[in-house]
């Protein structure tokens, strides 16, 4: 893995740990074994581009995550289930510490600033694209497809703050039995019993 790379990861789990503020662009630099000189070669804008750069990284882990749970079967709602249940062991394996690769810098730069804020718009808009692009293929029509796979984003990124902050697996699971639920009542939705 090349400097650059090492930087963004570093970054992306700093910001997932310890939010905007809290994550130092020394700190990125130490523990990506990097110079600061090196940091600021890549990324001329200093923290705000590194923290940009990492919220994309972030996006397509989450990205990665959600295609392989969403794609794991035809049953979309067994297809949901199976995405809590990627979402609450990752959770669990990284003590609890490792959540949305989004919320924590989301949150705090709300309004300040624009580049990291629109990398974490641009990051729900591609998980909400990919949920209702795999409804649509189970069956669901627009506009229930995207407006369902809004909802479906949405309750994860709260099921998995709510697993964070309890350090418990169960508020994933309980939200995908019922996301599963929600799913299977929409007309055309491709399930094992309908």
């Amino acid at each position: 893995m090349g400097t650059r790379d090492r930087i963004v990861q570093v970054a992306s789990r700093l910001l997932q740990r310890q939010g905007y503020e809290g994550t130092p662009i020394k700190q990125i630099a130490t523990q990506a074994k990097a110079t600061l000189g090196s940091v600021y070669h890549f990324f001329p804008g200093g923290k705000q581009e590194v923290a940009a750069a990492a919220i994309r990284h972030g996006d397509q882990e989450f990205a990665e995550l959600l295609h392989t749970g969403l794609n794991s079967t035809d049953d979309l709602a067994d297809a949901l289930v199976a995405v809590t249940r990627l979402l609450a062991e990752a959770l669990r394996e990284s003590d609890w510490i490792d959540g949305c690769p989004v919320t924590t810098t989301a949150l705090e730069t709300v309004g300040q600033q624009s580049d990291i804020q629109q990398a974490c718009a641009e990051a729900l808009r591609h998980w909400q694209d990919l949920v209702a692009d795999r409804f649509r293929r189970g069956g669901i029509t627009e506009p229930d497809a995207t407006e369902l796979a809004g909802t479906v984003v949405n309750t994860l990124e709260g099921a998995e703050m709510a697993a964070q902050v309890t350090r418990s697996e169960t508020p994933l699971l309980v939200a995908g039995k019922h996301l599963a639920r929600l799913v299977s009542s929409y007309p055309g939705a491709r399930h094992r019993h309908g």
